[in-house]
């Protein structure tokens, strides 16, 4: 899933393409892919730097943090990237990160790998907390019931034990 700069000579250009979720799937991801993913950017060029603007579109998979059920999250990631070429970039490690840095990644060999920028928009866009309902009531500490379907016959009151 590499994109080969060296098609592109004119200074815009468009990139429309549908990966499935087969092409982006890795282990130990914190999600999983569920739907085809839509990528979609426009290519401006300026000399051997290029700027990508565009969007990811796909439902990943996720896990309830509270009652680890699945469930369904969409994602509708609009990204504006610049990539430089790997001999552009500064090699002083312990110099300040600026606002622009953020968003400057770098290229090796005339090629950018849409995966990686694929799964860096997903990490983005994925919740710090996932849950599969705003009001998801968990599982019961004692017996492990999720008490979204149902209840448990469990005391409400759990004494502390210091």
């Amino acid at each position: 899933m590499l994109l080969d700069l060296t098609r592109y000579r004119q200074p815009t250009a468009s990139f429309t393409r549908t990966f499935q979720p087969s092409d982006l799937a890795t282990d130990g991801e914190a999600y999983g892919v569920r739907e085809p993913v839509e990528l979609a950017f426009e290519i401006q060029k300026d000399k051997n730097r290029f700027r990508l603007v565009g969007r990811v579109r796909t439902t990943l998979q996720l896990s309830c943090s509270r009652c680890l059920e699945g469930y369904a999250f969409p994602i509708d990631a609009p990204f504006d990237l610049r990539y430089w070429p790997v001999d552009e970039a500064d090699g002083e490690s312990d110099a300040e990160v600026s606002e622009s840095d953020l968003d400057t990644s770098y290229y090796r060999d005339d090629q950018i790998d849409l995966a990686e920028l694929i799964r860096e928009q997903f990490y983005l866009a994925l919740p710090m907390k996932p849950l599969c309902l705003v009001d998801c009531k968990g599982l019961c500490s004692q017996c492990v019931t999720n008490l979204n379907s149902g209840q448990c016959a469990c005391a409400s009151h759990v004494e502390d034990p210091r």
